[in-house]
């Protein structure tokens, strides 16, 4: 058996020595830029939509996972976000390749992959939009660094610089229920560097998740409490050389639907990252994470606790080294190496709903690792550019364990999995070409790996749901040790349209299709109890168009991006009863549209409308969640001097969401709600 560590907490060291290194650098021309190294001229090959400062910052939730969606076919497992869903249900999917709650998307901050080392879910309460540059989404799968994790796509997320902060910016809103959102910065010039410390803090007694005619007096609303602080500091310590130091720490605290029904995770994450942007430019990171979740699990008929996930402490350590050697001014090579590491173990017990006494205690944990070489070139030929990667990854899957105890400490159960590992390659390629001034077509073929998660692999959970008649579902969902790779095979093409000065259009279909996709398969009903075991279906196979347009036209602006994807599983021996039915919570159409108008400098008025289709709730379509269409507003209007007022409305038109639906019993999202406040910006 192994030990439960605590969660470590990184004491996050004072960046003084390294802000003093611009004094001994003599030249005088330094721009410190505070990123990565520049995209590679082939990026355009692959399907990418870059959401700017103004838009993320722009949402009538305050939230990036709302930013977000304004990229069709970007979703999160559920509706609800990240004040009142789960957090183990966060994962991060596109273009309909979901199934479950884990990320089939990668998500980098920074350069750092931010999904939790043990579930696979994105903590976006700890991400806050107002630290951030720019996010960019890469549909398809990723060769590069990082890239086994991306079978559905990419996210990365830019931290923002000190001239796109300004010295101070920060502020203060409120709901009409009385919840509150608070955030600062501060981001100094320290010598030819800088420096930015910020933090946020959210807090509310949440809206009813549950209907009104479903709710019982140990009913609750979806309250929240959230916390994040940050330090970056960024010097130069050469001409093209630059360091870069970031800390993060976070809390969320949420409970879901019953009093008691609390859930909370935690989060240190340190990185340190050493880019040179000279002949031969380099990015070198190094990151450490340690987190931790805990969940009490609520019976909806006697509402006592079932379960009591105490302790989910993981840790994640890795780093990358890319080079991009001087090879000819019409090639950009990029080589190197990227190491993740992943640790996590779980410490739950079981209650009796009748009498609250333990019944069970259980562990269960392991270690995931993936040692990844990358190579790829972008060869530009005149108008043409051609582009072709490949990635080798030596990745393993060890430590795992499972231990079930009687209340006194007896075992009852003592399993330790067999360890492996194996090498995977992946490529991918295409090819970009400016057919006229105003139209550019590209292409390109990919292939890609994901392991399974620790959670996917050991832990086993129930779910206790009401029937609206009456009674209880229960649906028991079974770990499977045994779990395979999944391995991405996709294609697409697409084309984009400059046909006037700021106006730019996009259309893009694709054809991927996951193999072993692991799905949550029904195996058997009996009565009122559903078994259920994360299995690999043969594929998940989702073919689509993307279609993209932006309008820049003086003050007034235009963006808009609408999904369709046809996705359906491929399954035989015991999952066949899933051939051809759609993965669960996966909708066939997704769009958004948001019209901004900025008359002058702090001035902004937006609207945004958003629709979801219709979405099956599990994997046998028994349920189907309703389509749901929002409109949201945010409006920013200066007062005096620094200070601006801030109006935003979500879901002005009071829809309602179904975020969960089983057997008539169902959880509802976000409600109509206004925010009024102030944001002060001192340059």
């Amino acid at each position: 058996m192994r030990r439960i560590a605590p969660v470590a907490t990184f004491a996050l060291p004072l960046p003084l020595l390294i802000l003093a290194a611009p004094a001994v650098v003599q030249a005088q021309d330094i721009v410190v830029i505070g990123a990565g190294l520049e995209a590679p001229p082939a990026a355009p090959a692959y399907n990418a939509q870059t959401i700017d400062r103004d838009r993320l910052l722009e949402t009538a939730s305050g939230r990036l996972e709302d930013a977000l969606s304004s990229a069709a076919g970007f979703q999160q497992f559920r509706r609800s976000d990240s004040r009142s869903s789960n957090p183990s249900a966060q994962g991060v999917t596109l273009r309909a390749l979901g199934g479950n709650a884990t990320s089939r998307t990668l998500v980098l901050l920074d350069g750092v992959p931010m999904a939790d080392p043990f579930f696979g879910f994105i903590p976006f309460g700890a991400i806050a939009p107002e630290r951030l540059a720019l996010a960019r989404i890469t549909r398809g799968g990723g060769a590069g660094a990082f890239g086994a994790g991306a079978v559905a796509g990419t996210v990365e997320l830019d931290s923002a610089n000190a001239d796109q902060l300004g010295l101070i910016q920060a502020s203060l809103t409120g709901n009409d229920r009385g919840e509150t959102e608070a955030s600062g910065t501060f981001a100094p010039r320290l010598g030819q560097g800088f420096a930015v410390l910020s933090g946020r803090w959210d807090r509310g007694k949440g809206f009813w998740t549950t209907p009104e005619n479903q709710r019982v007096p140990a009913s609750a609303r979806a309250s929240f409490d959230s916390w994040s602080a940050g330090l970056r500091a960024v010097a130069p310590i050469a001409p093209d050389i630059e360091l870069q130091l970031r800390g993060l720490v976070f809390e969320d605290r949420r409970t879901l639907r019953f009093a008691g029904a609390d859930t909370a995770s935690t989060g240190q994450d340190a990185s340190l990252r050493l880019v040179g942007r000279g002949n031969w430019a380099f990015d070198v990171l190094a990151y450490v994470q340690a987190r931790n979740f805990s969940n009490i699990v609520i019976s909806s008929t006697s509402f006592r606790k079932t379960l009591d996930q105490r302790a989910t402490p993981s840790t994640g350590l890795g780093g990358k080294a890319e080079l991009r050697p001087p090879v000819g001014g019409n090639h950009v090579l990029r080589l190197g190496a990227d190491l993740r590491l992943n640790d996590g173990d779980m410490a739950e017990d079981a209650f009796s709903a009748v009498t609250g006494l333990v019944t069970a205690r259980r562990r269960a944990g392991g270690q995931t690792g993936d040692l990844g070489l990358f190579l790829e070139d972008d060869w530009t030929l005149g108008r043409l550019v051609l582009t072709a990667g490949a990635r080798a990854d030596r990745w393993s899957i060890s430590e795992g364990y499972f231990i079930e105890t009687t209340p006194a400490g007896t075992p009852t159960t003592n399993l330790a999995f067999a360890n492996r590992q194996a090498w995977q390659s992946s490529f991918r390629g295409g090819a970009v070409v400016a057919a006229t001034t105003a139209l550019s077509l590209r292409g390109a073929a990919y292939t890609g790996l994901r392991l399974p998660t620790l959670n996917e692999l050991y832990r086993s959970f129930n779910v206790v749901a009401p029937r609206s008649g009456g009674g209880v579902t229960i649906t028991s969902t079974q770990r499977n040790d045994a779990l395979r790779i999944e391995q991405l095979e996709g294609f697409e093409a697409g084309l984009d349209i400059t046909p006037l000065p700021g106006v730019s259009l996009s259309a893009t279909a694709f054809d991927n299709r996951i193999k072993h996709a692991i799905a949550n398969v029904t195996l058997g009903v009996s009565g009122n109890t559903v078994t259920r075991q994360r299995q690999n279906v043969d594929a998940v196979h989702a073919r689509g168009i993307e279609l993209g347009a932006r309008v820049r036209a003086g003050k007034v602006s235009f963006d808009g991006s609408l999904a369709y994807t046809d996705a359906e599983m491929d399954a035989s021996g015991a999952s066949a009863s899933l051939n051809g039915k759609r993965p669960a919570q996966t909708p066939r159409w997704a769009g958004t549209a948001t019209v901004s108008y900025r008359p002058a400098a702090r001035w902004a008025l937006g609207l945004t409308l958003r629709h979801i289709g219709s979405q099956f709730e599990d994997d046998l379509e028994t349920d189907l969640l309703p389509p749901a269409t929002t409109i949201d507003a945010f409006a920013q209007v200066p007062l005096h001097g620094p200070v601006s007022l801030i109006l935003r409305g979500e879901n002005l038109g009071g829809e309602t969401i179904v975020t969960r639906l089983q057997d008539g019993s169902m959880d509802i999202g976000t409600p109509r709600t206004f925010w009024a406040g102030i944001r002060i910006e001192i340059r």
